[in-house]
């Protein structure tokens, strides 16, 4: 080979290399912050209502063990989302997290429009590390029917006044409409929608405009937020770990909700049924990594500031300022 054309494709090669490794930087945000994570213990003496001990994840998950897997990535903080139904679980999730400053945000499960939610909200609103309630068809059923009812809507409006959010779960296209009404009802209510790639439009055309028209209504509301987090799916028996996979119901979500309102869940450790907490941040990344640096920012900390108000705790989540 002619040395000066080796050189010279060495010199390429190198300012290749340069140009990405730059071009990585530009786009790496300050820091990031997970906002779906769960934790619990299967050895305590009550056990756990979630996961089943059959279940592959039956396996004690607390934020020193999240820390080791998210760290690396450049996490430094996460929001816990309940994973049990019993009222007592609120507290030890707080309990669990005091000393544990990866864990800026907790979401818990209360009832609203039962006698026992005001003063259990009152009584854990006290810690502000408490930041709202998820809500959604979890452990009472199809919510859908029962969100907007007087009772419900009281305590929301209460938990608004209160300024925390309200997050929502297992979505069906039905609960999106649901949701619609709630934030007509009540429009200074923030509203969180979890795993928003998982939800299966409907077959027939006529279903599906109907969900797309929700999502834009809601899209269209300051106070609405969206995860990118339940990606990962098992089709066919396989789950595919190439975002090409994903892209085109990723872009979807992008083009309606766009870079204000994204945020981005892991789902540890339910994602790890499907794949590595590296895999699941992975993807995440090759789908943001193609967006401007701000709206970077925006996915991986900005908007969930906005969203959460979560709390600083230590000097590594202290850069995170709007």
């Amino acid at each position: 080979m002619n040395r000066r054309i080796f050189l010279g494709g060495v010199a390429i090669s190198s300012l290749g290399d340069s140009l990405r490794s730059f071009a990585a930087a530009v786009s790496s945000p300050k820091a990031i912050i997970d906002c779906h994570v769960h934790l619990f213990d299967v050895s305590r003496p009550q056990g756990v209502p979630w996961p089943s001990k059959d279940s592959g994840i039956y396996k004690t998950s607390l934020p020193d063990r999240y820390q080791k897997l998210a760290a690396p990535h450049g996490v430094v903080g996460a929001i816990a989302i309940e994973c049990s139904p019993w009222p007592d679980d609120n507290q030890w999730v707080l309990d669990v997290t005091a000393k544990a400053p990866i864990i800026v945000g907790t979401i818990g499960n209360l009832s609203p429009g039962t006698p026992e939610f005001r003063p259990q909200l009152d009584r854990l609103h006290r810690n502000g590390r408490f930041r709202g309630i998820r809500n959604g068809n979890l452990w009472e059923g199809d919510r859908g029917k029962e969100i907007l009812k007087p009772g419900v809507l009281a305590d929301l409006k209460l938990m608004a006044a209160a300024n925390l959010v309200l997050d929502t779960a297992n979505l069906e296209p039905t609960f999106i409409g649901a949701t619609v009404r709630l934030t007509d009802q009540i429009p200074d209510l923030r509203v969180i929608i979890d795993h928003l790639p998982s939800l299966n439009p409907p077959g027939d055309p006529a279903s599906r405009k109907i969900l797309d028209a929700d999502l834009r209504q809601l899209a269209a509301r300051p106070q609405v937020f969206a995860k990118i987090s339940g990606i990962v799916r098992r089709v066919d028996g396989r789950v595919p770990l190439d975002i090409s996979f994903y892209r085109e119901r990723l872009d979807h979500l992008w083009e309606v909700f766009g870079p204000d309102r994204l945020m981005y869940g892991s789902d540890w450790p339910n994602s790890d049924q499907f794949a590595s907490y590296d895999d699941v941040f992975r993807l995440a990344r090759e789908f943001i990594a193609s967006k401007d640096p701000v709206s970077i920012e925006k996915f991986y900390w900005r908007n969930s500031l906005k969203a959460y108000r979560w709390i600083h705790r230590d000097a590594s989540q202290a850069i995170l300022q709007l």
